[in-house]
């Protein structure tokens, strides 16, 4: 499955932002959380410390329950046996909220007249739980807007920055080296952009160039064979037809006629190929296919005849195109031809004209042709039959030309050729 560019990079970015967020949230609450819990340790030892000096020097041990009474966070408790200052997690119950509530609590060995017994400093956590949630949330936020910010700057800017490259795509899309259209490339101020549309330009040029040349090169050639080929008929007919001509000599001259006649075919076709693709059929006008077709089935079924080959047609219904004359009439010629050269000993040929197609239908060899070669010059499915592999060609490139699409089928044994208008 293919992707743009942009997308397959935004989606990268997104995938990596979202990485980021899982990774860095979850790090970032346990860095605020170890750091409030640093600060109420050094508010527990700074309490400690303060009661340590100004306090413990005053006490007796009878003052202890008093103040206990009056201090709600900082309790004298019996000797816990303690040596060193402990600090550590513990519930107590709170009669404001009639619930238990986490605390943070240090515990540390001290003597009241040579008696010991332990301070117990404590915080509660349920504040500086709230406060570093807050926290979480807040930054959160701001780093999945800040992220979600980012991505979607970046996929205006990138849209933005690869605008000239997608110009520059539909233009070679919809460029046709055999059509007179001149590319367009857009101006930008990317160098790697500007160096594309500088090389697409000059490969093109010279690719034009030398498409041009070759279709000139077969053009001029097609028209300088016409006249010998000419003459070398003429010779070849004046030969066959003197009278001390041996019967070896005359099948060896029927032969070379028979040879020429293809070569003049083969120059024809390819000339008018050649003229096609200049566009020099440029005038159209309003043509109705059913007169051209029946103006041809005259001739058409002397030649199926003469195959034993029937001809069976359905023209009822008027289809009006717009064409030129000449490429319409060699269109349907073509098709003629390729049903009936194609055919098979008492085969039949059907010609079917709807709304807006015409289908010529035959039988023939019983398998289908191969698609992709089908309508190339010189493409035969018997590389033995007569022919020179041009008709379906020409077929193609007129039906191009007119934009009208055509398509072959193979369905019990019947190859069709339909060309939609």
């Amino acid at each position: 499955m293919t992707k743009k560019l942009i997308h397959k990079t935004s989606k990268t970015y997104l995938l990596l932002t979202t990485i980021l967020l899982v990774i860095t949230a979850p790090a970032f609450y346990f860095l605020i959380q170890n750091l409030y819990l640093e600060d109420i340790d050094e508010a527990l030892e700074l309490r400690k410390n303060e009661f340590m000096q100004f306090t413990v020097n005053q006490l007796k041990e009878n003052d202890i329950s008093v103040w206990n009474k009056y201090n709600r966070n900082i309790k004298i408790l019996e000797n816990q046996s303690i040596k060193n200052d402990i600090y550590f997690y513990k519930n107590y119950y709170d009669s404001l909220s009639n619930e238990d509530e986490p605390y943070r609590e240090l515990n540390a060995p001290f003597f009241i007249e040579s008696k010991p017994y332990t301070l117990s400093v404590r915080a509660n956590m349920v504040e500086s739980e709230d406060l570093i949630i807050s926290i979480f949330i807040i930054y959160t936020f701001l780093l999945s807007f800040l992220l979600l910010g980012l991505f979607f700057i970046n996929k205006r800017l990138s849209a933005k920055l690869w605008k000239p490259f997608y110009q520059t795509l539909e233009q070679i899309e919809r460029f046709e080296i055999d059509k007179t259209n001149q590319l367009q490339l857009p101006k930008t101020n990317i160098v790697e952009f500007n160096r594309l549309n500088q090389s697409i330009e000059k490969l093109i040029e010279k690719n034009t160039s030398i498409y041009r040349n070759q279709r000139e090169f077969v053009e001029n050639a097609a028209h300088e064979l016409q006249t010998p080929l000419a003459v070398f008929q003429a010779k070849i007919d004046t030969l066959i037809q003197r009278s001390d001509v041996s019967e070896e000599q005359s099948v060896i001259l029927g032969s070379l006629n028979e040879s020429v006649s293809r070569l003049n075919r083969l120059n024809k076709n390819l000339l008018l190929l050649s003229k096609i693709e200049n566009e020099n059929y440029n005038e159209k006008q309003t043509i109705v296919l059913n007169e051209i077709i029946e103006k041809q089935l005259g001739f058409f079924n002397e030649q199926a005849y003469s195959k034993g080959i029937r001809l069976k047609t359905e023209l009822s219904k008027q289809l009006f195109i717009q064409s030129n004359q000449t490429l319409a009439e060699i269109l349907i010629s073509n098709l003629f031809m390729n049903a009936i050269k194609h055919n098979i000993k008492n085969g039949q040929v059907w010609i079917k004209l709807t709304e807006n197609s015409i289908v010529f239908s035959n039988t023939g060899i019983p398998q289908s042709l191969n698609k992709e070669k089908l309508f190339n010059r010189f493409s035969k499915a018997n590389p033995s039959e007569q022919g020179n592999g041009l008709g379906l060609a020409i077929v193609n490139k007129i039906a191009e030309i007119s934009h009208w699409p055509v398509s072959y089928s193979f369905t019990e044994n019947i190859h069709s050729f339909t060309v939609n208008f």
